[in-house]
């Protein structure tokens, strides 16, 4: 096991820096690092780190790997800078070249562009995660083929889309055909794809890997996929000269587009013949026609194969209300009929669909956004499913109390999503007398009949220990008495959503920042996840709340930043491993972040201001190091005040 630095060796590398840490060990000189090739056997055998399994970033000035506080010349297995954007002058130090190590690694290239290639770009990489790249042109996707050709995953966001970036079809030429071991995992491209020439664009994915068995990518035409997978038919190939196969082992294709069509449905289906995992959602800007719209007759091409597991067609409302018109319940019976061995289906915006089709859905998990035709009777059909882990019923608007109760019936449900659907605090109380047993996650934002007795209707003076996420945003007559309620139950909950709640104020803060699960745990310790954007009530007085030492594990924070804009930019400052959104943008964990409990802030390394805190003054005994804590402290609290100050 690597060994914790103790308190005071801790304190010395933060002042003193690393250099001075590895002199009083043995380092042989500036500049140098006892795991360089010109190091001995003996050198090493003093440092019981090499190699380090791996390096978690959260702020400057100290490093954390978990709860040990290592100077950055260590070479580690993977390097995630999870909470913060590192500049250059930071990633150099620590992805010297001469790491042979390095297996994985995860950064936020906000403040990055293409002179950060040479630092960011290393041969031993099997996973690479580079998000916010807005600043990097296409520069970045050849020196990925030409440098990472080992990668098993690799994920890019915003490549190039800052003004003045250019990317073309020849940079992801040479990055596919480079990156030639993208086996075991995925490869996620979180850009917009229609950049790119169309036929182009289609030729150069002939060049991919055959081995690649995952496909994400963030926005990409219908046309261009259908011509992606079958580029004979828009470049007119002859019978005499056919087009090698794309993409022949791939099992999960994800993929954000203008319109699911008949067409690209069928060449998917048809195309990828090991396909276990299929999501496709739009978000069409309006009515599509018949030739660029998803029938009866596509949903009938789907699961041609006969392999697949999960599927998810989804058309998004974000723009404008626009649903899949031409599918009714016959297209949904006939291509049910063909994926009876699927184990998870979503479906999202099927206008169409009515009971009879909805209960042929028999799965673990199943989603039905926006079925406005559903009927409680679909739900006690569905219900009948004693399997059922997952139940997304969101935008139902006619489910109401009755489906509760049959809903509370369910022994192995584990998410429920019921936003905006008629719900009373009466039918909440269904759930507390079983489902709520077992419950992870629970969705009733936009049910607007809900009072703050849905807080003591569901839990009924009981604790649920399973419960992790709630989301009560957008009920506009939950208050903060609700939220004590919420409190008083002890309730382990790591994500808590109550945005656009008018009666919600700095009470709910304050009383979430001294909410103890128990004894041994420290105030607030279990939110990773608070959303209070445009809640009535917030004023700057809960920004006294939101600063150290509460909410210590807190990664994710919505808030309105107009009305307290210096207070969120200081509270920003005093604690860059949050995520401060200030504008709506809906919150949660991001998929390049998949390491959910390895990096949670840790505030066992300040134990002794705790203990302060609590006992109302220092100790004996402290010394210096509390000093520096207690002055470190104060710096904040100092800029935190200031801003509360000026905005009063």
């Amino acid at each position: 096991m690597t060994p914790r630095l103790s308190f005071r060796l801790q304190r010395e590398i933060e002042r003193n820096g690393s250099s001075a840490w590895l002199s009083a060990h043995g380092n042989s000189g500036p500049g140098s690092s006892p795991f360089s090739p010109n190091s001995n056997d003996h050198d090493k055998a003093r440092h019981p780190l090499h190699p380090l399994t791996g390096l978690h970033v959260y702020g400057l000035p100290l490093l954390r790997c978990r709860n040990t506080l290592i100077p950055p010349q260590f070479p580690s297995a993977w390097i995630f800078f999870q909470d913060i954007a590192p500049s250059i002058d930071l990633l150099r130090p620590l992805l010297p070249h001469c790491n042979p190590y390095l297996r994985s690694l995860k950064v936020d290239c906000t403040r990055l562009d293409d002179s950060s290639l040479d630092s960011l770009l290393h041969p031993s990489l099997q996973e690479l995660c580079l998000r916010n790249c807005a600043d990097f042109s296409g520069r970045l996707l050849s020196e990925l083929g030409r440098t990472c050709k080992d990668l098993r995953f690799l994920y890019l966001s915003s490549v190039a889309e800052k003004r003045g970036r250019s990317v073309d079809v020849l940079h992801l030429e040479e990055m596919l055909s480079g990156c030639t071991q993208l086996e075991v995992r995925t490869l996620i491209l979180m850009f917009d794809v229609s950049v790119f020439l169309r036929h182009s664009f289609a030729r150069v994915w002939a060049l991919a890997s055959p081995k690649l068995i995952s496909l994400e990518i963030e926005y990409i035409s219908s046309v261009m996929m259908t011509e992606l997978l079958n580029p004979a038919v828009g470049l007119h190939q002859t019978s005499s000269h056919p087009w090698p196969s794309v993409l022949p082992n791939l099992q999960k294709l994800c993929l954000s587009v203008d319109y699911i069509t008949d067409t690209m449905v069928s060449t998917i289906s048809k195309c990828l013949v090991s396909l276990t995992h299929l999501d496709l959602r739009d978000i069409p800007i309006m009515e599509p026609r018949m030739a660029f719209d998803l029938t009866n007759n596509g949903l009938q091409q789907i699961n041609a194969h006969g392999k697949l597991k999960h599927l998810c067609l989804v058309r998004s409302q974000e723009i404008a209300p626009t649903f899949f018109k031409r599918v009714n319940d016959l297209g949904i019976l006939l291509m049910a009929d063909k994926c009876s061995a699927m184990e998870s289906i979503c479906l999202g915006g099927f206008c169409q669909v009515t009971d009879t089709a909805a209960t042929s859905c028999s799965m673990t998990h199943v989603s039905l956004r926006w079925c406005n035709l559903l009927t409680n009777l679909a739900v006690t059909r569905l219900a009948s499913n004693a399997d059922l882990s997952t139940l997304d019923l969101r935008d139902c608007r006619n489910l109401g109390d009755e489906a509760l109760r049959a809903i509370s019936m369910l022994p192995k449900l584990k998410t429920l999503l019921l936003d905006g659907c008629d719900l009373t605090d009466a039918g909440l109380s269904y759930l507390s007398k079983g489902v709520m047993n077992h419950l992870v996650s629970l969705s009733v934002r936009g049910c607007k009949r809900l009072t703050d007795r849905c807080i003591s209707s569901l839990f009924d003076g009981k604790s649920n220990p399973e419960l992790r996420e709630l989301d009560l945003s957008n009920l506009p007559n939950i208050s903060d008495a609700a939220v004590l309620l919420l409190a008083r139950s002890r309730i382990l909950i790591s994500e808590l959503r109550m945005r656009q709640c008018p009666l919600i104020g700095d009470t709910s803060v304050m009383a979430l920042a001294s909410m103890q699960v128990d004894e041994n745990t420290w105030c607030g310790s279990s939110l990773r996840l608070l959303d209070i954007y445009n809640c009535g009530g917030i004023t700057q007085l809960a920004f006294r709340w939101l600063k150290k030492p509460y909410f210590p594990r807190l990664r994710w924070l919505g808030v309105t930043g107009s009305m307290n804009r210096d207070a969120v930019e200081a509270l920003a400052r005093s604690r860059p491993y949050i995520h401060v959104t200030t504008q709506g943008e809906e919150l949660g964990t991001e998929q390049w972040d998949n390491m959910e409990d390895a990096h949670l802030q840790d505030y066992d390394d300040v134990d002794e201001f705790e203990e302060w805190l609590l006992g109302g003054g220092g100790g004996e005994g402290e010394g210096d190091d509390d000093d520096y804590e207690d002055e470190e402290q104060d710096m904040s609290d100092a800029e935190m005040e200031d801003a509360v100050g000026h905005e009063s």
